[in-house]
């Protein structure tokens, strides 16, 4: 979309735009005002949220002052005549004059006055969350928003509390020297939010985005070529909200180019067969929980191991996640905040998820929300709650300021999450991309807000760009170590790469391989089409066993990692089939605990006995 000098408006933010001007000068502000359902951003300053704000008829007493003319008499002497002897003689008359008097009376008088209701809450405490509004109410001249938290109607409260016509973009971005990159970075990725001045979330199509430099442009697209190295300072604006993010693109054109020749080690496997994408999805689907005794319990599925094991390891569920975490009605996709979670990760009691509308996955500029939970808190059943009001409100807020959502933001595929004591990593892959030699974004979360602090992106070839490797599915060890997983189909393995970054430059290489398919679903064993070999559904590195795990539908597979030197790297040690009949949806290892998501409900599961 092409960025103009003013920015770009959609005919329905203009109508909405004219509408509440029109509706805000009205004389008569006991309705509230209707808008579009927005989200809004949070700012610093804190304000007194309250349950209620009524224009309420009250009656008083009013002091009254009247004038009157009042009528009174004095008596004056007047000459009447001389006598004789010349004395004046006098008589008294009277005088009627009229003077005005001040008047006080009370009477009672019927008048309209704002009522806040209940005080709830500080607006502090919902600075990370996922906040909405669909209408306002005018008092003494200031808008007062009707809010929806994390789903939730809450309450009143000034719209000082939002972040008013303020713009908050990544500060650094670092581009890996890609020649063979035929699509650039999108400017986009480095927004995490920008308001208008009511500080509602502007759609990041309408803000303007400039590029300053001498070697580096800004597509009309809004892309900047990775092609040759340089510097760059982007600029965004929208109103009187503006921002300026540094890129730059790295000199070494050679960076990530590596070598794939670790030898596989083969598997003695018989041929394991799962459901087709098509097939999963129907039965995920229909498989939605909802009555109440379901959601009240914990689901346990035993599986089977690789040598006809029926208890060769179990999971069960140790937390329901919300539904949703946005109001109903939130049909653009910033707005809504879904349940569809499709990565995880752990990190002491920290457990973080991508979450991505249905269908959005595959998009090539896949976004969605992060959401971060304080397990420390957490109760089993209750969250799912959150967005309705079984809840008793301090119950709700308590669990809320355990809760983070990120601003809508760019995730790729969604399954390669990694976390560590002060960020969460996402590699932001297209898994439609068919391996192309285009780079590989890393994006870097701070947990303390949810919001992006850095972008990289690097690329990783075996000797040239005609050998790719994209990876889609990646564990992030340490703020400096991704492990990722790559299935090269065309040579029926998978291999295991380790990518170390230093500064902002990374290098690539090869640690493993497995010479196997691992799994299938369909019977041509000779096409490499994706109904034959299913996608990855989470891939995590177990550091306490040295061990990897692979998800695919509702199977896992466990490889020696042999980074340690406790197993052998590429071999393959067991496979579990757990019958869930759903697919998983991303896998998580903290301290020897394996842990793995299911969606439809969604819910987050310990794996507990696996056999060696």
């Amino acid at each position: 979309m092409r960025r103009f000098a003013l920015g770009m408006m959609t005919s329905a933010a203009l109508m909405a735009g004219l509408a509440s001007q029109v509706q805000a000068s009205s004389k008569d502000y006991s309705k509230s005002t209707k808008t579009d359902l927005v989200t809004k951003i949070m700012g610093n300053k804190s304000y007194q949220v309250y349950s209620s704000l009524k224009l309420e008829e009250v009656t008083k007493k009013v002091k009254t002052k009247t004038k009157e003319k009042k009528k009174y008499t004095v008596k004056k002497k007047v000459a009447v005549k001389k006598s004789k002897k010349g004395k004046t003689k006098y008589k008294t008359v009277k005088q009627v004059k009229y003077k005005w008097v001040t008047k006080t009376a009370y009477k009672n008088v019927k008048k309209k006055e704002w009522k806040f209701g209940k005080k709830l809450t500080a607006s502090a405490d919902f600075r990370y969350a996922h906040v909405q509004s669909k209408s306002y109410k005018v008092k003494g001249g200031k808008r007062y928003y009707y809010i929806y938290v994390d789903g939730r109607p809450v309450g009143y409260v000034n719209e000082k509390a939002f972040a008013l016509s303020k713009a908050n973009v990544v500060s650094q971005v670092s581009l890996v020297n890609n020649p063979s990159d035929s699509v650039g970075f999108n400017a986009e990725d480095a927004i995490n939010y920008v308001t208008d001045q009511h500080g509602s979330l502007v759609d990041n199509d309408s803000v303007e985005i400039s590029c300053k430099s001498a070697e580096l442009n800004i597509s009309d697209t809004g892309y900047v070529s990775s092609r040759k190295a340089g510097t760059a300072v982007l600029t965004f604006r929208y109103g009187k909200a503006k921002a300026t993010s540094k890129l730059t693109v790295r000199g070494d054109a050679k960076e990530g180019i590596s070598s794939a020749d670790v030898t596989p080690v083969k598997t003695d496997l018989p041929e394991i067969k799962t459901w087709s994408a098509s097939d999963g999805a129907s039965l995920s689907s229909s498989s939605t929980i909802t009555s109440k005794d379901a959601v009240s319990s914990s689901h346990k599925y035993w599986a089977t191991d690789m040598s006809g094991n029926a208890k060769g390891a179990d999971i069960e569920t140790i937390f329901y996640h919300p539904a949703v975490l946005s109001a109903p009605g939130s049909s653009n996709l910033e707005a809504k905040v879904s349940s569809a979670v499709q990565g995880i990760d752990f990190y002491d009691n920290d457990l973080v998820t991508s979450n991505l509308d249905l269908g959005q996955a595959d998009n090539r500029e896949a976004r969605g929300h992060m959401v971060y939970y304080n397990m420390r808190k957490v109760k089993k059943y209750n969250w799912q709650l959150i967005p309705s009001k079984m809840l008793s409100f301090n119950t709700w807020l308590s669990y809320i300021k355990n809760i983070k959502v990120s601003p809508y933001m760019k995730l790729g595929h969604g399954q390669s999450v990694g976390s560590t004591k002060k960020y969460v990593y996402v590699l932001a892959n297209w898994n439609r991309s068919n391996n192309w030699s285009n780079s590989q974004e890393l994006i870097r979360v701070k947990k303390s807000t949810m919001e992006i602090d850095k972008i990289w992106t690097f690329k990783v070839w075996n000797g040239s760009a005609k050998y790719p490797r994209i990876f889609l599915n990646a564990d992030v060890i340490d703020d400096n170590t991704l492990l990722a997983l790559f299935h090269n189909a065309s040579k029926h393995r998978y291999e295991y790469w380790k990518i170390s970054r230093s500064g902002d430059s990374f290098k690539a290489k090869e640690v493993g391989a497995t010479g196997s398919d691992l799994i299938r679903t369909g019977s041509d064993p000779i096409s490499n089409s994706a109904e034959v070999h299913p996608e990855v559904q989470g891939f995590v590195w177990d550091s306490a066993y040295d061990v990897y795990y692979i998800a695919f539908n509702d199977y896992l597979f466990k490889i020696g990692a042999g980074l340690d030197g406790g197993t052998e790297a590429g071999k393959l040690l067991n496979y579990y089939s757990f019958h869930t009949g759903r697919e998983m949806e991303g896998l998580a290892s903290y301290k020897g605990e394996l842990y793995l998501n299911l969606n439809h409900p969604t819910e987050t599961l310990k794996v507990d006995h696996i056999t060696k």
